[in-house]
């Protein structure tokens, strides 16, 4: 039996713009840290700290890796588990959204307050995940 993806376009378009999303981070996160003097590849900047432009780069792009298993994952189980495509799509659009708040705040907000604004969209994008999730396993079992 084939799967049926066609039902799953809009939530793939997010998944995209996602991937797309997380390839900027790692442009602005490489660019700017390989701009540094003295920049050794394949460690941390050396400013580690937020009120470092570099370091805020890095850390969101290390941020959106860290989440990018279960991101991507959620998105691969709630499809090949016969998801709801309207509340995937749903899900996937705040999940994505979310995401790239979090990194425009993280990008312009130099504090170590926490939680900070971006805390919110952090949450915000980790909720929607686990509501995919949940979608996925709400699948298989009726």
């Amino acid at each position: 039996m084939l799967l049926d993806l066609t039902a799953y376009h809009t939530s793939f378009v997010w998944l995209g713009i996602l991937l797309a999303m997380i390839m900027l981070q790692w442009l602005i996160a490489s660019y700017t840290k390989a701009s540094q003097p003295g920049a050794i590849p394949g460690l941390p900047p050396r400013d580690a700290g937020h009120r470092s432009f570099t370091f805020r780069a890095w850390r969101t792009h290390q941020n959106s890796l860290e989440n990018a298993g279960t991101m991507i994952g959620g998105f691969i189980f709630a499809v090949f588990a016969g998801a709801d495509a309207g509340w995937l799509s749903i899900l996937m659009a705040v999940m994505v959204i979310a995401r790239i708040l979090h990194m425009i705040l993280y990008y312009q907000i130099s504090t170590e307050k926490n939680p900070s604004p971006r805390s919110y969209f952090f949450m915000l994008s980790w909720l929607a995940n686990v509501g995919i999730l949940i979608l996925g396993f709400t699948a298989l079992f009726t």
